[in-house]
């Protein structure tokens, strides 16, 4: 069974971005991926500032990446580009530790003017980590999504079908 790690930027435990990766890890399992969330805001603050490669937690979250065919980076976009925290996650992951996967940006942001953070920021970060297979992944406008009284993320119908395809694109990729 493929397996496919989701690695979250977001520093909030109710962003959107999360309602987001909650229906994108909901659509995977569905085609029978096995599927892990690494959610960076809740490894231990310390252990990832101090690059503690030896903290169960941090071990455990890179072993996760490393046994991985594919990943998924998601992030909120600030100041236009990824989070502090993925970026002091990612700094602990080996050199190549995107080698031989297939790499899937997600970003979400305030406006349409971030869409380029996926180009400029978080495409060379991935290279950087030997990463040869980044498929389109997609740019989400905060205003495309809304949570609803179920306390569930409704996405426009563009989005939805965005986000199918992107899906359908890792899926295929596998």
């Amino acid at each position: 069974m493929r397996k496919i790690v989701v690695i979250s930027g977001s520093p909030s435990g109710t962003s959107r971005l999360d309602g987001l990766l909650k229906i994108t890890l909901s659509a995977l399992q569905a085609h029978n991926v096995q599927t892990a969330l690494i959610r960076v805001r809740d490894l231990p603050a310390e252990d990832l500032l101090h690059a503690k490669f030896d903290s169960p937690d941090i071990a455990k979250a890179i072993a996760q990446v490393a046994e991985a065919d594919a990943v998924i980076l998601a992030t909120p976009v600030y100041k236009a580009a990824y989070t502090g925290i993925l970026k002091a996650f990612v700094d602990l992951l080996p050199q190549k530790g995107f080698e031989n996967k297939v790499l899937v940006p997600i970003a979400m942001g305030g406006t349409l003017a971030h869409h380029l953070c996926i180009d400029y920021a978080m495409k060379p970060l991935m290279i950087a980590l030997g990463a040869t297979r980044i498929l389109t992944g997609m740019f989400v406008v905060d205003s495309q999504v809304s949570w609803n009284d179920r306390g569930e993320l409704d996405l426009q119908e563009e989005v939805a079908a965005r986000h199918a395809k992107m899906l359908e694109q890792l899926i295929a990729a596998l």
